[in-house]
């Protein structure tokens, strides 16, 4: 009888060792980051970790629990053989989704949650993106892993080392005391407030209370905490004080404008670039010689300096410069067609003035669910990756960039006049793959990212050039603006501002004034109301969106990163993590009623999302 009291404890103890060793692997694949920070912290990821460790044992034991109290009920019961295939699938399952949070975390600066599954409509995109990983490594570690555990499992740990052959009520009783006992670990104890995420954070570097985390407690957690009908989980402020900070920014301005743009109707011709971080564009302070076409049209037009992405995933940054609306920090509201077919969008807002309308795009639409937000914005003509020979693919995403150029401009010699039209390149997205021969020496995924960068303004080039030939190039406003930034080159980490630093350019024949600089504060929420003003066309549906040419006493950027957010003033950033209600970084000038305006401004706009 006692040996068979040993199952359980044993069973949930099994689970635990499993996510130490798997935190164990998480420190020593980013071992990088891991010297960066002291023993002391490194052990500390074990301590404050555990709690979560111990929550999430507790879900994987619960059936075990069960089905080995039903076992000494029911002598012939198959628990022993049932519990093992549960486990071994339980193990595998594990396993891969950790191999790949050791990758995805390298690329996207925080551990796995449910973004990936905002991509499984669209496999092929999600497998592009991490194209460059270390396969063979990455499947041995899930192999390792699994293989070693089915191992200790087989040889330790399994049921039938412990059954007893005759009954006993008293171990039958204390079975089933052992599954009551489970609740405690998994809500944390017996405080009122179930456990979540902040119990592992307990550090001022990032790295550390990521690697504190239990991964696979942290992407079910994140499913079910982002679901379409949650509740507002940043609640900081009470709601009118939180609102009334809000429309402070957003307070009426002087209707004087900078008017760059010829009066009229002229076309309006978005051209949004991947990934297009300032750290690769020398006239915003990055390197040199990398995107001398852009640099170029900077000087032929109008180039806002201070201008920061709203997020950091494409489906995030299209929102924000298409419809002008804040981004959320661990969804987006394009998952949820019916919330996003509720948004204005600039193609809906030129429709209504008479302007022809189409989006060029060489790979999926579908990808992260894109392409329902487009059909609601009423595009007269959608081009993606299926109107492209396969012959001018890169191996993962679709046309080359240059190719998508040469359609546009093909589409546009015969658009009928005023048209919008948006062209939205990816040649420098990961895997960073070109179909010319490499400006730079080819030594790593950096060099790679230089290279995109340099190909995708050398095809941009090539399109402004033959674009001014065209008739229609005299009056036209051209856009010229990032979907986010990225942490290349210098590897930044999420949360600081120069990952979210982009380009907003306005140049073409329509634009007035040449060599312009424009010093605003704004974000691309800001976008939509900054062009519509200077074509003429009004832009109060657009709520969440500034004039940057009007003058304004509040000047402001606000991003989000993975359940974080930033915001910038002239006085400096905070940078704040919502996860532990800590401040990251803040700058000496930064006053507490700025990182009150952030505070306020998340709250704000994540009720405007769930009330859509």
């Amino acid at each position: 009888m006692k040996k068979a009291l040993y199952f359980q404890p044993l069973y949930f103890l099994f689970w635990v060792l499993f996510f130490v060793v798997s935190r164990a692997a998480f420190l020593l694949y980013h071992f990088d980051n891991s010297t960066q920070v002291s023993a002391a912290d490194i052990a500390a990821t074990f301590w404050y970790g555990s709690r979560l460790d111990f929550s999430f044992a507790s879900y994987l034991s619960a059936v075990p629990f069960i089905l080995s109290f039903i076992s000494t009920l029911w002598k012939r019961f198959p628990a022993a053989a049932i519990i093992r295939y549960y486990t071994f699938v339980f193990l595998c399952i594990a396993s891969v989704i950790l191999a790949a949070d050791l990758e995805l975390y390298t690329h996207w600066g925080f551990r796995m949650d449910s973004t990936p599954l905002q991509y499984l409509n669209t496999p092929t995109e999600m497998a592009a993106s991490a194209a460059s990983a270390p396969l063979l490594l990455l499947t041995f570690v899930a192999m390792a892993l699994a293989g070693i555990f089915i191992l200790l499992y087989r040889l330790y740990f399994d049921l039938t080392k412990y059954k007893s052959a005759s009954f006993s009520w008293l171990t039958a009783v204390l079975s089933f005391v052992f599954i009551a006992l489970l609740v405690l670990p998994m809500r944390g104890g017996v405080q009122q407030i179930p456990i979540n995420q902040s119990i592992a954070y307990f550090s001022d570097k990032p790295f550390v209370n990521h690697a504190s985390l239990n991964m696979p407690w942290n992407m079910v957690h994140s499913m079910l905490k982002y679901g379409e009908h949650s509740e507002n989980p940043y609640l900081y402020l009470p709601a009118d004080s939180a609102e009334q900070k809000v429309k402070q920014l957003y307070a009426a301005v002087a209707d004087s404008s900078q008017q760059l743009v010829k009066p009229g109707k002229p076309n309006v011709l978005f051209i949004i670039l991947e990934s297009y971080t300032a750290k690769m564009v020398e006239h915003l302070g990055g390197e040199k010689g990398i995107t001398p076409n852009l640099d170029k049209l900077a000087k032929e037009g109008i180039t806002f300096t201070n201008m920061y992405a709203s997020g950091d995933r494409s489906q995030k940054g299209m929102v924000s410069i298409l419809s002008g609306y804040p981004v959320q920090p661990a969804t987006s509201i394009v998952k949820v067609p019916k919330k996003s077919e509720k948004l204005p969008q600039l193609s809906l807002t030129f429709e209504k003035q008479g302007y022809k309308t189409s989006f060029f795009y060489g790979g999926e639409l579908e990808f992260a669910n894109l392409k329902s937000y487009f059909v609601n914005g009423g595009y007269d003509k959608l081009i993606d990756k299926y109107a492209f020979p396969e012959e001018s693919y890169n191996s993962k995403w679709g046309a080359h960039d240059h190719v998508l150029f040469e359609r546009a401009l093909k589409d546009l010699k015969t658009e009928k006049e005023p048209f919008f039209s948006t062209i939205y390149t990816l040649s420098s997205h990961e895997p960073f793959e070109i179909p010319t021969k490499p400006k730079f020496p080819v030594t790593d995924d950096v060099s790679k990212f230089r290279n995109s960068f340099y190909y995708t303004d050398w095809a941009l080039g090539n399109f402004i050039n033959a674009a001014k030939k065209e008739p229609w190039w005299q009056n036209t406003l051209v856009v010229l603006v990032a979907d986010h930034g990225h942490p290349y080159p210098n590897k930044d980490e999420n949360h600081v501002p120069s990952k979210f630093h982009i380009p907003f350019i306005l140049t073409g024949g329509a634009v007035t004034k040449q060599g312009i600089t424009i010093d605003a504060l704004g974000s691309q929420t800001d976008i939509a109301a900054t062009i519509l003003s200077q074509v003429g066309l009004p832009h109060q549906e657009y709520v969440w969106s500034r004039n940057l040419l009007a003058p304004t006493t509040q000047p402001f950027a606000f991003y989000v990163y993975q359940d974080g957010f930033g915001y910038l003033t002239p006085a400096g950033e905070v940078t704040f993590d919502n996860t532990s209600k800590k401040v990251i970084t803040k700058g000496e000038s930064v006053t507490e009623e700025q990182l009150e305006m952030g505070k306020a401004y998340l709250q704000y706009s994540f009720d405007d999302f769930l009330k859509k």
